[in-house]
This record gives structure tokens, sequence and C-alpha cells, in this order.
């Protein structure tokens, strides 16, 4: 089992309020503070509810068909570095005129495109299900359940305050943002390579 604190640290990159802040402002532009306010809490609610089923479908399936860690992994890797890498090449398209028409919220959005793939992506459910999968016992599964909702949260708070901070961090999420998608390109990679050497000395 990995330190707490990494695993910390690798749900955080994988679920966290980053990659949130940026859609959720343009979503909720000039939107009543009520409407905000539900489809933040119902997208944490789905979005909460998705990783744990996932959680706990995907830890049964890997144990019911004998899916070797490693290949799970390597896809998780392949997921994580494909979508960084088009995040990366999406920051360097020209913006188009129609980009800039105004988006008008509905709480149907708190599941698509909110919940999903916004705050839960693809790599970020292969993430769960992996260090399930790595955790020896209950306790260990507990802690992961207890950083995943950890983290969440922090996902709600950003949500709520993110009209009143997001002109002023603006500017420093684009430069965060164009660093985070460099470390996931990496991270992709680098998770990739250690599957590889474990299935292939397996």
């Amino acid at each position: 089992m990995p330190d707490i604190m990494l695993i910390f640290a690798f749900l955080f990159l994988m679920l966290g309020p980053f990659k949130i802040i940026g859609p959720f402002a343009k979503m909720t532009q000039n939107t009543d503070t009520d409407i905000i306010r539900q489809l933040a809490i119902r997208s944490i609610i789905f979005s909460t509810v998705a990783l744990i089923i996932a959680g706990l479908i995907g830890e049964t399936i890997l144990r019911k068909y004998g899916i070797p860690l490693p290949i799970l992994g390597i896809a998780g890797g392949i997921i994580l570095f494909l979508v960084a890498l088009l995040n990366i090449i999406q920051q360097f398209a020209p913006i188009e005129a129609h980009e800039k028409n105004v988006i008008t919220p509905t709480l149907s959005m708190a599941i698509n495109p909110l919940a999903f793939p916004t705050i839960v992506t693809p790599y970020g459910i292969a993430a769960v299900i992996f260090i399930l999968a790595y955790s020896p016992d209950i306790t260990s599964k507990l802690q992961v359940g207890v950083i995943v909702l950890g983290i969440m949260v922090v996902n709600l708070v950003i949500m709520l305050i993110t009209r009143y901070v997001f002109k002023f961090l603006a500017i420093f999420l684009s430069i965060l943002g164009a660093i985070l998608g460099v470390i996931q390109v990496a991270l992709g990679l680098l998770i990739i390579n250690n599957q590889l050497r474990i299935l292939l000395n397996s």
C-alpha cells in the first residue's frame, strides 16, 4: 500500500478542483446564486456516489475475471496520457467567436457535464479502482474512501466560491492548467512504464 500522502496527492490531481474551476465559472456566469449552489451540491453527490459504485464494482470485476492490476494500471495510464495531451493541444487552438455565447445552466447539467466527465474523469475512476485493489485491508480501503470524500468536499467549496475568485485567479489558473497538463502527460507515461515493468517481470 503506497504512502497515504502520496495517495492523496495522486487522487487530488485526478479528482481535485483545478480542472473544475474554469468550466464551472463559464457555465454559471450571470447565474442566480441558488442555481449555482444546487448545481454544485448535486454534482458532488452524483460524483461521490459514482466513485463509490465504480470502486466497488471495479474491484469485484478485477477479482472475478482475474484482470491483472498492471493491465488496469496501463489502461488508466493510457487514458490519462491521451486526455492530458488533448488538453494541452487544445490550449493552442484558435478561439472561435461562437465560444463567447452565454450558456444557460440547468440542474440536469449537474450530471453531465459537471459530474461526468468534469469531476469524475475516466482516469480518475481507474485511479480509485487501482488504489482500492492495491489496498490490503478494510482499514486501508476506508482511508482511501475518506480521502475521496475530502476531495469532494474541497471541490464543493471551490465551486461555491468560484464566482467570487475566478476573475482574480484566471491568469494563474491558465498557467497552472498548462503545468498540470504536462505533469499529467508525464504521470500517464510513468504509470504505463511502471506497470509494463511489473507485467514483464511477473
